[in-house]
């Protein structure tokens, strides 16, 4: 099973309360897992009706069974005078240089640094052992940038450590990219059963394997129940049975009846255009050959009693968490 668990997705689809009930689902039965935010916009804190995540690890909920969820908001600044205290001891240099100015520069304005910055911080928790020399993760799950950017955003390093073919940095990037794309990793994308959801998840995944990085699997989210098919709208537009539509209806004390028929019959004719469409989609996804789950729409919308509510669901379904075998890992 893969420690570091990515989860992306297009904007809309949740995949930041996915990313959630994914670490509480894998944090059940006394495990131990970081939910990582990368994008500064504490979704993750309001999801846990918590106050605004620190730039340090902080518990945030227990999982059935005794499982811990703590969670981390990476700064990147911070990252980055972690990074200068870490590999050159140069906490106060590092301080100094902030003054200049040099790590804003660094991390908002020169290309790719901050995204190096984030997917290091997130490596380094993967890798993190105890003085006993366990893992002191069992998971790490990154609420990641959205699909239209998740490649770029993981492959970063190899970019860093083609520039830099020699020293630390070279080596630091290069030690990043061994956890991400080894079987350690699996990156999953989130979905609406949508068109453009979709096809992005389809050149998500494509962009993903022709980089050499693990695709995990697609988390379908928010599905609606079925409650009539394209056959059963038909079968129910004849002569015959909207005159039992009718007979129904009146029955059941609603008034004015037979006026009623016609609207209804165009709701449910919506309906299964909805589910012929859901149909194509699933059809789609299947085609790219990775598993694939199903979460419900919560009608109430999604507090922390939801929350708890999809993790149990992702148990139930069994979400295989680890990577493409398809053979992508290295």
């Amino acid at each position: 099973m893969s420690r570091l668990q990515v989860v992306s997705g297009k904007g809309g689809t949740g995949k930041t309360t996915v990313a959630a009930a994914l670490a509480l689902a894998l944090a059940t039965e006394g495990k131990r897992t970081l939910l990582v935010e990368v994008e500064g916009r504490q979704g993750i804190a309001q999801l846990f009706e918590t106050e605004a995540l620190p730039y340090e690890e902080r518990k945030i909920a227990v999982a059935p069974g005794g499982g811990e969820v703590y969670a981390l908001a990476i700064d990147a600044e911070r990252a980055l005078l972690d990074y200068l205290q870490m590999f050159y001891k140069l906490g106060s240099a590092g301080r100094a240089l902030k003054k200049l100015g040099a790590i804003d520069f660094a991390t908002t304005i020169a290309p790719g640094v901050r995204d190096v910055l984030l997917t290091g911080k997130a490596c380094e928790a993967v890798r993190r052992r105890d003085k006993q020399g366990r893992y002191v993760y069992d998971h790490v799950v990154m609420d990641a940038p959205p699909t239209g950017r998740i490649t770029r955003f993981l492959n970063v390093n190899d970019e860093v450590a083609g520039l830099a073919r020699i020293g630390p940095i070279h080596n630091q990037a290069q030690a990043v990219m061994r956890v991400l794309k080894s079987a350690e990793t699996a990156v999953h994308l989130v979905t609406l059963l949508e068109e453009m959801p979709v096809q992005e998840t389809a050149d998500g995944i494509a962009e993903l394997r022709a980089a050499d990085l693990p695709t995990g699997s697609v988390i379908v989210n928010m599905v609606r129940p079925h409650v009539l098919d394209e056959e059963a709208v038909r079968s129910a537009g004849t002569a015959g049975r909207r005159k039992d539509i009718a007979r129904s209806l009146s029955g059941a004390g609603v008034s004015g009846a037979a006026g009623l028929v016609g609207p209804l019959l165009e709701q449910a004719a919506e309906h299964a255009q909805r589910v012929e469409l859901e149909r194509e989609q699933r059809a789609a996804l299947e085609a790219l050959e990775l598993p694939a789950y199903e979460l419900p729409l919560l009608s109430e919308g999604v507090d922390l009693a939801g929350l708890y509510q999809l993790a149990t669901e992702l148990r139930k379904l069994g979400v295989d968490t680890g990577a493409d075998a398809g053979g992508n890992a290295q």
